[in-house]
């Protein structure tokens, strides 16, 4: 009867998919290592490091916070599937996840450039350009880490956290906001400004990933634009 009544609750789109615990675990993590970022881009800042450690210590952290999400879920006898979307089944499906995140990624330029216009947010006003890559091992850390971001954080963000304020709001809009309230202020170090354009963002792909059931065609989206951002840096300093 309770595996019944998990399974209505589930097809609802309320349920759960781990503990309470294991969230404000998830958020702690979260609030641990954007304290961190912060303080390691105030090195860059004032140092001017090779950005390879932050680069590495990043990877490092959201692939191990990937794996402790997957194995809460797990543990808490949820569907991955729930937090990640189908599978795909075919060619075609994938292309139309392509097609799909290639429309939002336009669409999202578009209106993040109209918002950071209207925020007045330049290079000066933005801590970002310390984080973008040079060239050589940079650049491929950096579209490692830009891919990873695009994975690990779709899925902790948008397939896990939005899905458990979800659960606990029974409200979509409020899910999707608080999201993306987490997903900006994990970006802190980039100051106030771009904090508040990335949690718009984060909302864009909320919106996104709860249209598409799925987090892949946000992951998709993601990966390209944060590989984008720093090709087009490293080429800029040539």
């Amino acid at each position: 009867m309770e595996n019944s009544v998990l399974a209505q609750s589930e097809l609802r789109g309320y349920a759960p998919v781990a503990g309470p615990l294991h969230t404000i675990s998830v958020l702690a993590a979260l609030a641990a290592f954007g304290g961190w970022s912060f303080w390691a881009i105030e090195r860059l800042k004032a140092t001017n490091l090779s950005r390879v450690r932050f680069y590495a210590l990043t990877l490092l952290f959201e692939w191990l916070l990937f794996a402790f999400v997957m194995v809460g879920v797990w543990r808490f006898g949820a569907s991955v599937l729930i937090v990640l979307g189908d599978h795909w089944h075919s060619l075609r499906q994938l292309l139309r996840d392509i097609g799909i995140a290639v429309g939002f990624w336009m669409v999202a330029t578009v209106l993040l450039w109209i918002f950071g216009w209207l925020l007045r947010i330049t290079e000066r006003s933005s801590d970002v350009r310390f984080e973008l890559p040079h060239r050589g091992i940079e650049l491929t850390l950096w579209v490692a880490l830009s891919v990873t971001a695009g994975i690990c954080e779709e899925t902790i963000f948008r397939g896990y956290l939005q899905r458990q304020f979800l659960a606990l709001t029974k409200n979509v809009p409020a899910a999707i906001s608080f999201s993306a309230v987490a997903f900006g202020a994990g970006h802190a170090y980039q100051g106030f400004r771009m904090v508040l354009l990335i949690t718009l963002y984060g909302a864009m792909f909320g919106i996104l990933a709860h249209w598409r059931r799925s987090v892949r065609p946000g992951m998709i989206a993601h990966a390209w634009q944060d590989s984008l951002n720093g090709v087009l840096a490293a080429m800029a300093r040539r």
